[in-house]
């Protein structure tokens, strides 16, 4: 099995080429998509996969606040729960990261102290993208710089849906440079497509290709932002993409949704998307996040339940 993109060299050589190959995927079946992402999510867990299900969903969120109030002391307390999610039982597992603004990388760095909880942050003038592209360069560099692990980019949706494809890869390409510290690493880029203002499957079927191809480590439905964020069949087309990508290209892409998940049976419904379309290789953090505040609540509750047999009280969990 081929382990690069040399297969792809010649399709991002021009907008042209670029354009040839991403109108020559094969069209999204909307009906047929839609019937699978449904069917998968009636499947039935039984209690003790039910179990293991709570905490592996939470180890995969990506706990965030993303308000213009934010401020150090909250995103303290957000990097405090990410590390014990439920104080009163040291076995709940901590969350994959936190996810904040690059003004709020430091504070939550240092809140974290060595947690093996990583530190996200949004760039490229997230939400929106409407900025000039060294802007979207020194807001990447300053998030890194400050320490984040992880950065969250936008696409330029305007380029993209004018039908700009090499510029868009070139973003993304920039980004993921730009991602480089001086000691040799980076940060892993998640690549954020905002699936709701893309208007079809087609088009996230491409985006996700571009995204994939210009280095993405991850690619992620949305801000949470926009009235329609992940559903079940984006969520699906996309992880259909990076099982494609990984079959041609021996290269493991992520796949994050975000925004709209808030209950535990949701979080379910997509781990099992997860499992029937790419397999056990992508059930782990390193490979599968949630992008969500309210939805660790949720599932704090609903473990409390399993262990309990009763719901808890509703100051059982802290309000985000």
């Amino acid at each position: 099995m081929p382990t690069t993109l040399t297969a792809f060299a010649d399709v991002t050589t021009s907008d042209s080429a670029l354009r040839r190959f991403l109108h020559g995927l094969p069209g999204v079946d909307t009906v047929g998509l839609e019937a699978r992402a449904a069917a998968l999510g009636t499947r039935s867990i039984k209690t003790t996969a039910k179990a293991y299900a709570i905490d592996l969903a939470i180890s995969m969120i990506d706990l965030t606040t993303l308000e213009g109030a934010d401020t150090p002391g909250k995103v303290r307390a957000l990097a405090a729960k990410a590390v014990h999610p439920d104080p009163t039982d040291r076995t709940t597992p901590m969350t994959a990261a936190v996810c904040v603004y690059p003004d709020m990388v430091a504070t939550a760095k240092a809140a974290l102290g060595g947690a093996d909880v990583k530190v996200a942050s949004v760039a490229t003038a997230f939400p929106a993208g409407r900025a000039a592209l060294p802007v979207k360069l020194a807001d990447t560099r300053d998030a890194v710089a400050a320490g984040a692990d992880e950065i969250d980019m936008v696409i330029d949706r305007g380029a993209f849906l004018a039908g700009r494809y090499l510029e868009t890869y070139e973003l993304i390409k920039a980004v993921k440079e730009a991602c480089g510290r001086e000691d040799g690493t980076a940060a892993r880029l998640k690549v954020i497509f905002e699936t709701g203002e893309l208007s079809t499957y087609d088009n996230i079927r491409r985006a996700s290709w571009i995204g994939m191809l210009a280095g993405a480590d991850f690619i992620k439905t949305s801000t949470g932002k926009v009235g329609v964020n992940a559903t079940p069949a984006n969520t699906l087309l996309m992880l259909e993409a990076v099982r494609d990508f990984k079959a041609q290209t021996g290269i493991q892409i992520g796949v994050k949704p975000a925004g709209g998940i808030r209950t535990t049976k949701d979080a379910i419904k997509f781990l099992v998307l997860v499992n029937e379309t790419v397999g056990e290789d992508w059930l782990t953090n390193e490979w599968f996040r949630f992008g969500a505040s309210s939805l660790l609540n949720d599932l704090l509750m609903q473990r409390q339940k399993l262990s309990t047999g009763r719901y808890s009280g509703p100051d059982y969990v802290t309000v985000d």
